[in-house]
């Protein structure tokens, strides 16, 4: 949500605040204060009395005021997608349990289907497309059956849970083991369900919502707050926010960072300053020890929104000494200065603080990495001595060496490695395996992957310990990077530090072969998996594929799949993705997607995808266009679904069908995916678009794949010779990359090209471009640029613009090179100025064997062109 909308919800947040809101931390303290500490004590009574003290409430009036206001937002779309679970609007959530039939075997079905539904991303059960499931095949219902809790004695109950939790993962795997397997389906509920109907539905399951449940929900709250431009979306989420930290209160939880963290920060970066005192009133209420990590979110809020005073006011209260009582305040507040990279005040505080006295090492961690990013070595160095001279632990000295030599900005990757050695040489202390993994992952996510092997193998020959999530950074940065021999080494790296890798591991590395051809050491990796103790899987089997269809070699690519047959390895949605988009015959696609169903493979989006592909591929277009009126297709994946038709078609020349997609897709309120854009910009190149291709353009939001469309289209604009289109395109394209004077000279080279190779037509606007970027861009031209310029000069035969040309490379500093006096030399033969040409070629240095050919094969064009037409002149004279 932007924040001049942030600004109208707090001031309708305002308005129902007529007094105080931070009265309400007060009045938490005092209920506290019997059983707070000395030390708590002082920390409530200057945080509290930091806060604005302009108005107050209570809890109660400012809940009463939202659920005014939420009750008057909701829409009844809102209202039906309950179904029938009635809203609450009190001040706490449902206590679960409450619906009596949830111990019906009945009603314990109908949820199974509903959640099977939600999680593999289809309707509601209420859906007519979803009412004929047989509840039998159903796996959902199945995994819900287990019960989470049991009436087994305490004597078995260990073993019990054990065998439920290997039964569990049997059943349900998601298909990213790497992520957070809960935190999504609590999303995915969320948003399908909505928030009060989720925690009913974990009500059913006879699962407690505990902690993990509440970050979740409260993470969806951001989550939609932070997409929503509408303020009474925006609203009616905080106000859920607001309940569900009401809720754990009366649970008995207290409420932590990992649950507030999130929240404040969404009203932090709004800069909604009453709504942040309020929630930190509830939060402190029960959890007076959550005071001291508020007040870290207090400064970010201050420094947010630009209040001097009240920065001025926190940083005097750091530096006035008030003994022990204050110190984790104190602490916070100064690691808020660092994440905000405050140089002036954080210099004037640490002339005084001693960070010797900080709670924990990642605290002083943080100060090394801001002084890092402000480039402070000096003040680093000075405190890195005293650490090493009052005897601090020498790993945690050379984990804060890592945490500032790779936070200093714009330091090429040897010399930041290069830093990182000789403080370890001026301090005499031996580098850790975590500050080696810190720079190494560093050098990886610079894609210098050299430099990381190189690191890696110190580790190696010190005998540190080297981490699988290590190397598996630097195999990203491999792929990224397209250096993919180094995979070898890596595996190597693997084999004689008898390292564990895991299934990711062998993928990736089995990816990398196949992107450099190696089919033969993919296989071999396959075959060291048994060495390994590890099972092949899926994902691995379709890296290999992947790369045979890329090769275009179908039978290599089949291979694969018996492959997996003898393997006994279950191809999955993936494989057939592969198989169906590679497809050149209808009865293939067919056969293929039989398969799928019979297999019990679940239709996926990119099942979808392939089948519009793989039909567009074989010029079944109608058939194409039948794949998205499938019912089986989730409703959040059609757009994606109708996207990749409109690119399928408008690719394969059916650019009237691809437009009215377009159109549709419009029509019902949705975008076309951004890639399905650059298609239609790509395959939309006739004259008389241009107004289409702007539209197009500004449905762009993404920055990377708005600056494709904007290059594109300036092509556009040069080929047809629309001047004043281009420039203003040039002119936003130069916002855009905030002056990155490398970045427009790609562009302009990739431009002028067009120039240079078009019809002699093309020269004026060349020419045209070529003052723009002087004059209003104020910008040189690139030696490639009038390279090509003088090239059009050569179609053109156009001799005043060239000798026009050949100034502008003095003028932008370019000396004149052995290609430039080539092409001259090429532009005044043509151009019929031999005398000039002539005098030309006596600067031109002939050694090397290759110039002397293309001086001759200018000879040869022009030089017999112009006597082979004096002949036939003089021909017709005498015949005269």
């Amino acid at each position: 949500m932007p924040a001049s909308k942030a600004k109208n919800l707090s001031s309708l947040f305002r308005t129902a605040v007529k007094t105080k809101i931070t009265t309400t931390t007060a009045a938490a303290a005092a209920t506290t204060s019997s059983s707070s500490t000395p030390a708590q004590d002082a920390t409530l009574k200057h945080f509290v009395s930091s806060l604005d003290t302009s108005s107050s409430s209570s809890t109660a009036s400012i809940s009463n005021f939202i659920k005014r206001r939420y009750v008057k937002v909701k829409s009844p779309k809102s209202s039906s997608s309950s179904r029938s679970t009635k809203t609450s609007f009190s001040s706490s959530l449902p206590i679960l349990n409450l619906d009596p039939l949830s111990d019906s075997e009945d009603s314990t079905k109908q949820l199974s289907r509903e959640i099977s539904s939600i999680l593999s991303g289809g309707e509601s059960l209420s859906s007519p497309d979803l009412q004929g499931a047989d509840d039998g095949e159903d796996i959902a219902e199945k995994v819900l059956n287990i019960p989470w809790f049991s009436n087994l004695s305490h004597n078995h109950i260990s073993l019990h849970r054990k065998e439920l939790s290997r039964e569990r993962k049997q059943k349900w795997v998601y298909k990213s083991s790497q992520g957070n397997r809960f935190n999504r389906l609590i999303s995915m509920c969320g948003q399908k369900l909505g928030t009060e109907t989720t925690i009913q539905v974990f009500g059913k399951l006879g699962r407690e919502t505990g902690v993990k449940e509440y970050n979740a929900l409260i993470g969806l709250c951001v989550q939609r707050v932070r997409r929503s431009d509408d303020e009474d979306v925006a609203l009616e989420q905080i106000h859920m926010a607001f309940r569900l930290f009401e809720s754990m209160r009366e649970q008995g939880f207290q409420i932590e960072e990992d649950t507030y963290g999130q929240f404040l920060l969404y009203l932090i970066e709004m800069g909604m300053e009453q709504e942040f005192h309020f929630f930190c009133g509830v939060i402190g209420k029960d959890n007076p020890r959550s005071l001291p990590r508020l007040g870290y979110y207090e400064m970010l809020l201050w420094i947010g929104v630009n209040n001097e005073e009240k920065i001025q006011e926190l940083c005097k209260y750091i530096v006035v000494d008030y003994g022990g009582d204050n110190s984790a305040l104190r602490e916070n507040y100064l690691l808020a200065l660092c994440e905000s990279d405050r140089k002036k005040e954080l210099l004037q505080l640490l002339e005084i603080v001693d960070i010797m006295k900080l709670s924990s090492p990642n605290s002083v961690a943080n100060i090394f990495r801001s002084l890092g990013r402000l480039s402070l070595e000096s003040s680093a160095e000075n405190f890195l001595m005293a650490f090493k001279n009052c005897n601090y632990e020498a790993e945690n000295i050379s984990n804060f060496i890592s945490s500032y030599v790779v936070s200093v900005p714009n330091l090429a990757v040897d010399d930041v490695i290069s830093k990182f050695k000789n403080f370890h040489a001026k301090l005499e202390v031996t580098p850790s395996s975590s500050s080696y993994a810190e720079l190494i992952t560093y050098c990886s996510d610079s894609l210098k992957v050299h430099a990381a092997l190189d690191l890696v193998d110190e580790m190696c020959e010190v005998g540190l310990t080297l981490s699988i999530e290590v190397l598996h950074s630097i195999l990203h940065a491999t792929e990224a990077s397209c250096e993919f021999n180094l995979v070898r080494r890596i595996y190597s790296v693997i084999c004689r530090q008898d390292m564990t890798p895991n299934n990711e591991t062998f993928r990736s590395m089995i990816s990398l072969c196949v992107r450099m051809k190696d089919f033969e050491g993919a296989y071999g990796m396959l075959k060291d998996l048994e060495k390994m103790n590890l099972t092949p899987t899926a994902n691995m089997y379709n890296a290999i594929m992947a790369g045979y269809f890329r090769e275009k070699n179908t039978y290599g690519a089949l291979m694969v799949l018996r492959k997996m047959e003898l393997a006994d390895v279950k191809p999955d949605s993936q494989t057939f993705s592969y198989l169906i988009s590679n497809c050149d015959r209808e009865e293939d696609i067919i056969k293929y997607y039989e398969e799928l169903k019979h297999s019990g493979v679940q239709v996926t989006r990119q099942i979808f995808m392939a089948l519009i592909n793989a039909y567009a591929n074989c010029g079944q277009f109608e058939k194409a266009k039948q794949v998205v009126s499938d019912k089986g297709i989730p409703v959040k994946n059609l757009n994606e679904i109708k996207s990749v038709l409109v690119s399928a078609l408008a690719s394969h020349g059916q650019m009237s069908d691809a437009l009215d997609i377009y159109e549709e897709i419009k029509q019902s309120g949705s975008n076309l995916e951004p890639k399905a854009v650059i298609s239609l910009m790509e395959h939309l190149q006739c004259d008389g678009e241009l107004s289409r291709l702007l539209q197009l353009l500004k449905e762009l939001k993404d920055v990377d794949y708005w600056v494709d469309g904007c290059c594109r289209l300036i092509l556009y604009c040069v080929r047809y010779k629309h001047l004043s289109s281009a420039v203003d395109l040039l002119k936003q394209l130069k916002d855009v990359f905030c002056n990155d004077e490398m970045a427009m000279e790609v562009l302009f080279d990739e431009v002028f090209s067009q120039v240079g190779e078009s019809e002699f037509t093309h020269l004026q606007i060349g020419l045209d471009l070529l003052q723009v970027i002087k004059d209003e861009l104020c910008l040189s031209p690139s030696r490639k640029c009038l390279d090509f310029l003088l090239n059009a000069c050569v179609n053109a035969k156009d001799l005043q613009s060239s000798l026009l040309i050949w100034k502008e490379y003095q003028a932008a500093g370019l000396p004149y090179n052995i290609l430039s006096f080539l092409r001259m030399y090429q532009v005044l033969l043509a151009s019929g100025d031999h005398k000039s040409a002539k005098n030309l070629l006596n600067k031109i240095p002939k050694d090397d064997i290759h110039v002397r050919c293309v001086i001759k094969a200018c000879q040869t064009s022009y030089m017999t062109s112009k006597s082979a037409k004096g002949k036939k002149k003089n021909k017709v004279k005498r015949k005269g």
